[in-house]
């Protein structure tokens, strides 16, 4: 009988003894279960954090749509061909553009020079009611002597601005004092229109001569070249008709035999019965190159 007790103590003792391994195995067992769920954790957080700021750095490097429409500014009026005002931040700002000069429509000191009025009007069809992006020349400074801003000016749809006006003829190419970024490409464009006898370059307009006034130069060699038809009682000829627009921006008139004026809208169409009848209402017109 004693016997009997001593095997179930020890029975007894060894399932004791196994729990106890058991529970000692879990322990170790759930403590890295536990530490490596804790490790999974900070890493999945760390990596949100850096998501995150990934995030804020790109939006401030990476404009997105609405930024790229907001580095446009809005053209508040056009001065004349070479200046223009600009709304920055709710200011109202004059820029001078760099690399042209156009003839002169605004200055009282001066009068309106030679194809002044057509730049002036090229510009504000141009850039009237249009945004536009401004680049600065480090070479050339912020301002210019009388507090306008320096720059260069891209339509929104991408037209070069400065360089279309020289390139056709509506400006001269212009260098202040040193060299600026655009120079070589400016004066190709003048060359440009220099050879295709563009805008002011034309021999029927400023022959390149912009300090002439507009009221004076071109018409008059016109009046002083050009043939007259006149009656008188010992010859009779043919009377000829002259046509020409009274719209403000036209410079051209027509003789009958010219198929251009038809081309002419009627609102505007004036016709005369000789050609110092025309010069006489309308001084400033010239030939049509249509007509020579």
């Amino acid at each position: 009988m004693k016997k009997e007790l001593n095997i179930i103590k020890a029975i007894i003792i060894l399932i004791i003894l196994l729990v106890m391994v058991g529970i000692i195995s879990g322990f170790r067992t759930k403590t890295p279960v536990i530490e490596a769920q804790k490790d999974t954790d900070i890493a999945t957080s760390t990596n949100s954090i850096a998501t995150s700021t990934i995030e804020v750095i790109q939006k401030d490097l990476i404009p997105d749509t609405q930024k790229q429409k907001d580095g446009l500014v809005d053209v508040v009026s056009v001065v004349d061909g070479d200046t223009i005002k600009v709304l920055i931040e709710g200011k109202e700002i004059t820029l001078r553009l760099i690399g042209i000069d156009t003839p002169e429509t605004v200055d009282p000191r001066k009068p309106v020079q030679c194809f002044g009025l057509e730049a002036s009007k090229k510009a504000k069809e141009l850039l009237t009611g249009r945004k536009v992006r401004i680049e600065k020349d480090p070479t050339q400074g912020e301002l210019d002597k009388y507090g306008r801003l320096l720059a260069y000016v891209y339509r929104d749809d991408g037209l070069f601005y400065n360089e279309y006006m020289i390139k056709q003829g509506y400006a001269h190419e212009y260098t202040y004092n040193i060299p600026y970024k655009y120079q070589t490409e400016f004066k190709a464009d003048q060359k440009y229109a220099q050879d295709n006898k563009l805008g002011l370059w034309s021999p029927d307009m400023c022959n390149g001569n912009t300090t002439t006034s507009a009221s004076s130069g071109s018409a008059q060699v016109i009046q002083e070249n050009t043939p007259v038809t006149t009656v008188t009682s010992t010859q009779t000829q043919t009377r000829t008709t002259y046509y020409t627009s009274s719209y403000g921006s036209s410079k051209y008139y027509y003789p009958e035999s010219c198929d251009g004026w038809k081309s002419l809208s009627t609102k505007y169409l004036k016709s005369f019965d000789s050609l110092n009848a025309l010069l006489s209402a309308y001084p400033s017109r010239i030939l049509s190159p249509q007509c020579q």
